[in-house]
């Protein structure tokens, strides 16, 4: 008997087991249960969710298998037995209902998601690349949004832990589905093709991240093209035709490519020109479509700044125009498009106005951050804390970011972090006499200068720009500036 409160999942607990393996014990009612979620975090559990408990850095998930069954879960899947979670965790063994017992439960969470994916009769959208990657998802789910009922990636879950679980919250409703997938070593992005298998591919670009482990950029697009792994057989490519790197996947499974980008690429099928900035608040550009030999133009307005927010915009019509879409609904979807905080978020505050850009942080997405707060028509005030991962050019890349700061009209920079003294130094050299250049080893002796003084360090009227790579916890910066 199906609840009206509870949007069911095409997926039933003998199809789950069928998925992981392991050794399964169930109650005789439970078999033909058709599932209402399936969850990692118990505060989320449905009646007749199924609960994968897991092992964290902190937390044991097997500590709240009690509390999902009171809450009504269906299936619980374990890496111990209830014996060992008695024991361990002081859940009485009495307390168990039907239970999947696996080796792995991260595993187990992307094996349920693989077999998922195969039930859902939907176009999905694959995002990758180093840089833009969660803008360009919302600029596309903004667009696809004009015609269907989609789902998109939420807050960070792009990894091997947030792909599944995105893919895990699609239900009947949803008509596409729009995922990011982010990498940092090889066959990662193998592993996240494998369950997301995309109908549309889109990467944003091949630029300087995760270099410890990928090496050079063209192991970068090594790592990101192993999304057409298992993308759909009749599957389309949309990639960044600005990019050097990308210009030079042509053909994938025997099918062109499509490239979207500012025109200065001969193949790109999509582009913007004719780019009026209105500086933090967004631009205005003509899109040109050049499909089968026919040209189609349309006046947009793109509502977050920067010449790259232009290019994600080009990306979302390339797809758009994949998957049905007229130019007026990517016109209108293009327009509605909001930032996310900790992604070039503008908070205006009484005071001043905070460009929240703290999520994460390369060399690429540094300067693309210096560059829209050079927009701003106030003082300009950049706060830049270390990028990790990285590699061996570690130390000239902080450099080359400092430099690139002090050569941009920004009035004060201040650099916080251990990696960052590299940043100060080659600011404090590039610096012209009206830039001052400071530099704080951690961000508590930035946040405590706030604190005991910030008209000193922020003062009236200034635009602030805040980025580091999100391990510098730089939204503490953020609360601290919001709280007047």
């Amino acid at each position: 008997m199906f609840r009206k409160d509870v949007t069911f999942m095409n997926l039933s607990i003998r199809q789950i087991a069928d998925a992981c393996g392991g050794r399964l014990v169930i109650k005789k009612a439970a078999q033909e249960v058709q599932v209402s979620c399936v969850v990692i975090d118990s505060r989320q559990i449905e009646t007749d969710g199924v609960f994968v408990a897991t092992v964290g850095e902190r937390v044991d998930g097997h500590k709240f298998i009690g509390q999902v069954y009171e809450k009504g879960a269906a299936l619980v899947i374990t890496e111990k037995t209830p014996e060992q979670v008695e024991k361990e965790c002081d859940v009485p063994v009495t307390a168990w209902g039907s239970y999947l017992v696996v080796e792995n439960s991260f595993q187990a969470l992307k094996d349920i998601a693989e077999v998922y994916r195969k039930t859902l009769d939907i176009p999905v959208v694959g995002i990758t690349g180093s840089v833009g990657k969660t803008s360009t998802k919302e600029f596309i789910a903004g667009v696809l949004a004009e015609k269907y009922t989609v789902l998109k990636t939420e807050g960070n879950y792009n990894n091997e832990i947030g792909v599944p679980l995105t893919l895990l919250r699609i239900r009947e409703n949803h008509q596409a589905a729009v995922v990011e997938m982010g990498i940092s070593d090889f066959g990662e992005m193998h592993r996240l093709s494998k369950m997301v298998r995309p109908n549309v591919c889109v990467i944003t670009n091949i630029g300087q991240c995760h270099l410890e482990n990928l090496k050079t950029r063209d192991g970068i697009l090594q790592a990101k093209t192993e999304i057409f792994d298992f993308m759909a057989p009749d599957g389309e490519v949309c990639l960044n035709g600005e990019d050097d790197k990308l210009q030079t996947v042509e053909q994938v499974h025997g099918k062109q490519t499509h490239f979207f980008g500012l025109g200065g690429f001969s193949g790109e099928e999509v582009y913007a020109d004719n780019i009026r900035s209105k500086g933090l608040w967004g631009s205005d550009a003509t899109l040109h479509f050049v499909l089968n030999g026919l040209e189609e133009r349309e006046d947009i307005q793109v509502p977050l700044p920067g010449v790259h927010m232009v290019i994600n915009a080009a990306a979302a019509a390339c797809v758009g125009k994949q998957l049905g879409l007229n130019s007026q609904q990517i016109k209108e979807g293009i327009s509605k498009v909001a930032a996310v905080a900790g992604r070039n978020h503008l908070i205006r505050l009484e005071s001043s106005t905070l460009i929240d850009d703290c999520y994460n942080a390369n060399p690429v997405s540094m300067k693309a951050a210096i560059d829209l707060l050079s927009m701003a028509d106030t003082e300009k005030i950049a706060i830049l804390g270390d990028m990790f991962e990285l590699g061996e050019n570690s130390d000239s890349m902080h450099a080359e970011v400092g430099a690139y700061a002090a050569k941009h009209e920004i009035d004060k920079i201040y650099c916080v972090g251990t990696n960052s003294g590299h940043m100060y130094e080659a600011a404090l050299k590039a610096a012209e006499q009206t830039a001052q250049v400071f530099y704080f080893e951690t961000l508590e002796a930035l946040l405590d200068a706030l604190k005991q003084n910030r008209e000193k360090w922020i003062p009236k009227g200034c635009t602030v720009l805040i980025k580091a790579s999100h391990g510098m916890k730089f939204t503490q910066v953020v609360d601290c500036l919001k709280e007047e």
